[in-house]
């Protein structure tokens, strides 16, 4: 597979490194060394070194780029934030897909349209989801390069043999949790049928979102206290309280939550999609060869209408600094559309769980062949174009988190669930009314 991507790779960078048209202003004019700030973990190193290698032989322009490992999406964010403070900006940085809404009200980002128009780079092959996720009043000011979306994870070697079925509905939940939920004879539980990712309010906010609930409504204000908000709470605590589930939050929550999925204490976990071959992995790696299972992947469980079944994009969008050098931004849009083009799109996602966004991935001999080999994500790209834009609003990052906080407050402490949320609704339209 590397031979054919270098193949590919090298065509491709001879053709996307020269201008389409005369474009002075844009044009690597010397030799330089600029950084990518980036949060991908140490399981990524490889394909890291691997590509950033590459392009430093490759792109024929002198640039050499040096990825800089700055921590979770949320220690890049304070980082960058600092270093724009500082007027040390760096050339190049990934970024969570909830940000650049924010960053694009603040002016943090370069506007990448003369870029595209005077590389004439097709930004279409996107698809109009994808470019609405990392533009801001317009504007492209990222590009979407490491897509992913909310999933369930699951145990299809149990579920086979036990005749589970994974939910399609929030309706169809509790019969789920009762079948996946396995206690010990104290009747403490020894299986979970599930664990919600606590740590990042995306990976359960669509079960929300699917049944009418809105962290920020289109008009700018909450109905995080709604009625129906209130009934859907209640019934995540029931499933918690029962010892069906657990809300992970908190110091290792994620690791934890993996971990007891690949030793069997999980039937299933709430993540991402970009976690599937790190799943598979952790699982074939078992020293028990009779503990390890075959990981399913499901869609997350729709509306109680049955018709709505959307998700989130996640995963990393990548951006230009607005106050980097001309030079830095020159060379850093090299590298830009050499890590967002369909051959390393389709590299990210044959070596990890990132999904294939490029259109004209499916044009690559190679697309079948990772098919072939993740047949788990089959459903979960069929599916994608229920994948939307995430909430354009600035302060919605903040509203989240405010969220995620107050859910576990009434999972996890045992705080009431109507005065929780009524407080809630509260400060997340303080929130909102002053970032107008």
């Amino acid at each position: 597979m590397k031979k054919l991507f270098a193949v590919l790779l090298a065509a491709m960078l001879l053709m996307s490194m020269v201008p389409a048209m005369a474009a002075t202003e844009y044009d690597v004019l010397e030799p330089i060394t600029i950084e990518w700030w980036h949060a991908h973990e140490s399981q990524f190193d490889e394909q890291i070194k691997y590509m950033v290698d590459k392009f430093n032989a490759e792109n024929g322009q002198g640039i050499t780029v040096v990825p800089v490992y700055k921590g979770a999406y949320k220690d890049i964010d304070s980082e960058f934030r600092a270093a724009d403070a500082a007027d040390a900006v760096p050339a190049l940085v990934c970024c969570n897909t909830s940000y650049p809404a924010s960053y694009g009200a603040a002016g943090l980002c370069e506007v990448l349209d003369p870029y595209i128009d005077a590389f004439e780079y097709d930004v279409a092959d996107f698809g109009e989801g994808l470019l609405a996720s990392t533009s801001y009043d317009g504007e492209q000011i990222a590009l979407p390069y490491l897509i992913s979306t909310q999933c369930m994870y699951y145990n299809k070697t149990a579920a086979d043999a036990e005749g589970i079925e994974m939910p399609k509905t929030i309706d169809e939940m509790d019969a789920f949790l009762e079948k996946a939920t396995i206690f010990n004879e104290d009747g403490t539980t020894k299986r979970y049928g599930t664990v919600f990712g606590g740590w990042d309010y995306w990976y359960h906010e669509m079960l929300f979102k699917n049944n009418g609930v809105q962290i920020v409504t289109e008009d700018g204000k909450t109905d995080v206290n709604s009625e129906k908000s209130i009934e859907l709470n209640n019934k995540i605590k029931e499933w918690i309280d029962k010892g069906y589930a657990y809300y992970a939050i908190g110091s290792g929550a994620s690791s934890n939550m993996r971990d007891l999925f690949i030793a069997g204490g999980a039937f299933s976990v709430f993540h991402t999609s970009s976690l599937y071959t790190t799943y598979v992995n952790r699982v074939n790696a078992l020293e028990d060869e009779a503990a390890r299972f075959e990981v399913g992947m499901a869609w997350l469980p729709g509306g109680s209408d049955g018709e709505s079944f959307k998700s989130e994009v996640g995963g990393a969008a990548i951006f230009i600094p607005a106050k980097a050098s001309q030079a830095q931004k020159n060379a850093a849009w090299q590298f830009m559309m050499y890590m967002a083009s369909p051959e390393i799109n389709l590299y990210w996602s044959d070596n990890t769980g990132y999904l294939p966004t490029r259109g004209s991935v499916v044009d690559l001999p190679e697309y079948q062949e990772y098919l072939a080999k993740k047949p788990a994500m089959d459903p979960i790209i069929k599916m994608a174009s229920w994948i939307n834009p995430r909430n354009q609003n600035p302060a919605y990052d903040n509203c989240g988190n405010l969220w995620r906080e107050a859910l576990g407050k009434i999972y996890n402490e045992g705080a009431p669930v109507k005065e929780t949320l009524d407080q809630l609704a509260v400060e997340i339209q303080a929130e909102l009314d002053s970032a107008k």
